[in-house]
């Protein structure tokens, strides 16, 4: 039987083995998918004790730069990202790939946030491995200019550097001034659950697109706010299902049964 999992810590909230079973399923796959709880401090032992049935891992918090130095080849994009959420596992070689931009791509899309012609301006909320790759899926898409509402500069250098290997001018605010990106025609939130709910009573007439990555609760109160007024929203899930339907591509070589993923997700049992 071949093996695959998700690791993170926490770990016990993921949607993962949902969607990745499913896919199995419906692809007539007698694979195995597991959630496994995994510290940073944990990951060189649980890597090297893997054998030849596994597959592949999803990486969540606090893994996806920690894994780097312990792959063997990286994808260009997730080297540039300093974040992989997707290793795969062949002949005893590990590969690391990010399929967040990806899911990040879908769900921007799903949301109609495309930009005017010549590019515009989009907003990120966060500065870490997720608003780096919501950076390069804005990028994708021909965005030409990002505005990112930081909580630290912890990080930020590595988010310069993404933006310039995607060619976008990038500038970086406190997130005391969060509440202006909400005008933005685009905005991408990275942080986590919580965070952003301050804004969610700042929320003006007619927003453009949102896309929330947050995906436990499957609903936040900015996401719900920004639906009343009227905005274009695609929330965690979107992001969840179109990355997790890359993964499902790369470990196994078939077309991902998007309808069954999105069904699995929409009626979970």
């Amino acid at each position: 039987m071949r093996r695959a999992a998700v690791l993170g810590s926490p770990i016990r909230h993921s949607l993962s083995p949902l969607l990745h079973r499913a896919a199995y399923a419906a692809l007539g796959l007698d694979w195995r998918y597991d959630a496994v709880e995994c510290a940073e401090s944990a990951l060189p032992r649980l890597l090297a004790g893997l054998d030849a049935s596994w597959v592949g891992l999803s990486l969540t918090m606090p893994l996806k730069e920690a894994v780097l130095p312990l792959l063997d080849e990286v994808a260009p994009e997730a080297a540039r990202l300093s974040a992989v959420n997707t290793v795969l596992l062949r002949a005893g070689r590990r590969y690391g790939d990010n399929t967040d931009v990806d899911g990040l791509v879908a769900a921007l899309r799903e949301a109609g946030a495309f930009p005017t012609a010549g590019g515009g301006t989009a907003c990120v909320l966060g500065g870490g491995a997720t608003a780096r790759s919501a950076v390069a899926a804005l990028a994708r898409l021909g965005w030409a200019r990002v505005e990112v509402y930081a909580r630290s500069r912890r990080g930020i250098g590595q988010l310069e550097r993404a933006a310039a290997y995607a060619g976008l001018d990038m500038d970086v605010r406190p997130w005391e001034r969060a509440v202006t990106a909400l005008a933005a025609p685009v905005v991408v939130s990275t942080v986590p659950a919580g965070v952003a709910d301050v804004l969610a009573d700042m929320v003006p007439p007619s927003p453009g697109a949102l896309v929330d990555v947050v995906y436990s609760p499957a609903s936040t109160p900015v996401a719900r706010a920004w639906a009343r007024s009227g905005g274009s929203v695609s929330e965690g899930r979107a992001v969840l299902l179109h990355q997790a339907a890359r993964q499902v591509e790369l470990m196994t070589g078939r077309v991902a049964p998007l309808a069954a993923m999105r069904a699995a997700l929409t009626s979970p049992t």
